[in-house]
């Protein structure tokens, strides 16, 4: 059975990219360009969310990961944080994300990451 991950980035080109990459990797991904899709995320019931810190007009991304990580329902699920920022490393901490990816990434380690926390 495919994992599932569940793909939110502010940036239409990025998304397709990775969803592309994701897919040829063999997982099934729902990709979204707003934090929406968290609002399903237990219907979804995927095995790891990736989301940038900086949504448009949506929550940050450690917002997200931090109420996923505090719900019992939802605190199992692998939560990745992408983001430009130099604070990523400590925002990711801070949040209790299970792993990060600084932008721009190297499609190769995105898979590794990807695969460890799914």
């Amino acid at each position: 059975m495919k994992k599932k991950v569940v793909l939110i980035q502010d940036n239409e080109e990025i998304l397709d990219i990775m969803d592309q990459v994701l897919e040829d990797e063999g997982f099934a991904v729902t990709p979204s360009l707003n934090t929406e899709t968290v609002e399903k995320i237990e219907e979804i019931d995927p095995d790891v969310v990736i989301i940038d810190d900086h949504i448009q007009g949506g929550k940050k991304g450690s917002k997200v990961i931090e109420e996923l990580k505090s719900d019992p329902n939802t605190e199992e699920i692998g939560a990745i944080l992408t983001s430009t920022s130099n604070d990523l490393p400590q925002t990711a901490k801070e949040c209790k994300a299970d792993d990060y990816l600084q932008k721009p990434f190297d499609i190769d380690h995105m898979i590794d990451v990807v695969k460890k926390n799914s």
